[in-house]
């Protein structure tokens, strides 16, 4: 198993064990609603603590209903996660993009440093590596010319 994928396994068991073991162990227990959000428990508090507190402002759109306000909470839940995914998948592809970028300029590297150490004789002529009709006198690479580089490199850089 790779060391990302046991990473990732027990990642999902940390997710699951905090999703199972407040229930499993009964934390709610005693109380009129037992997993209230973080805002009723925090009403709660403020009407426990000051009965007189006056909200300073009121909310711009309070939903009809429980069912209505719990769908848009899980609406803004899943577009939270869609855009996390969108992030994280884009930051994949372009990671390895880079990394296919990285090793196709190390394999043409390699391929370059090949044809550089190679002899270029005319059995490279035969090999294949026949630059087009009129190439060697126009760009000067002719073999003994004193030019960038002889016929082997070119066709290896895939000119």
């Amino acid at each position: 198993m790779k060391r990302d994928t046991r990473i990732n396994a027990l990642l999902l068991l940390v997710v699951a064990a905090l999703a199972v073991l407040p229930l499993a162990l009964g934390l709610g227990e005693g109380r009129e609603e037992p997993f209230a959000g973080a805002d009723a428990q925090a009403e709660t508090a403020i009407t426990e603590i000051a009965p007189d507190y006056e909200p300073w402002f009121t909310p711009l759109y309070e939903p009809p209903s429980g069912e209505v306000e719990s769908a848009l909470f899980a609406l803004q839940a899943a577009l939270g996660a869609g855009v996390l995914a969108y992030y994280f998948g884009l930051r994949r592809g372009r990671r390895q993009a880079a990394r296919q970028a990285a090793a196709g300029a190390a394999e043409a590297r390699t391929g370059t440093a090949e044809a550089e150490a190679r002899p270029v004789t005319d059995a490279g002529h035969a090999a294949g590596a026949v630059p087009a009709a009129g190439a060697e006198a126009a760009d000067g690479d002719a073999p003994g010319a004193g030019g960038t580089g002889g016929r082997g490199e070119r066709s290896a850089a895939g000119e």
